[in-house]
């Protein structure tokens, strides 16, 4: 059973940078499409930056192309969002995702497993 644990939210002015983690068990080797995707209150879950674990081709959304970086540590099975020239509307709760394959990777449709989310909240 793959389990992911976000952590490294917080509060942060506009122009600063946070690193949020997830920690992923029951993965293993095997090939995974890894996502962060985020949900602002009164607004649809939208993918944020999504990397296949194998070849490590990324996605990013056009809205945080530039700022933000996904990568991932396979001997700590964890995966990261590095967040810097933060914005007011970057706040969110941030949620890790993972499913073995899909073709539509920065939609949250299909993906199977998910944390449990991390706020970050930036304030201008």
């Amino acid at each position: 059973q793959v389990q992911l644990v976000e952590s490294g939210g917080g509060s942060v002015q506009a122009g600063g940078s946070l690193r949020l983690s997830c920690a992923a068990s029951g993965i293993g080797y095997n090939s995974y499409c890894m996502g962060w995707f985020r949900q602002a209150p009164g607004k649809e879950r939208e993918g944020v930056a999504v990397i296949y674990t194998v070849s490590g081709l990324t996605y990013y959304a056009d809205s945080v192309k530039g700022r933000f970086t996904i990568s991932q540590d396979n001997a700590k099975n964890t995966l990261y969002l590095q967040m810097n020239s933060l914005k007011p509307e970057d706040t969110a709760m941030y949620y890790c995702a993972a499913v073995p394959y899909t073709a539509m990777p920065l939609r949250e449709y299909g993906y199977k497993y998910w944390g449990q989310g991390t706020q970050v909240t930036v304030s201008s």
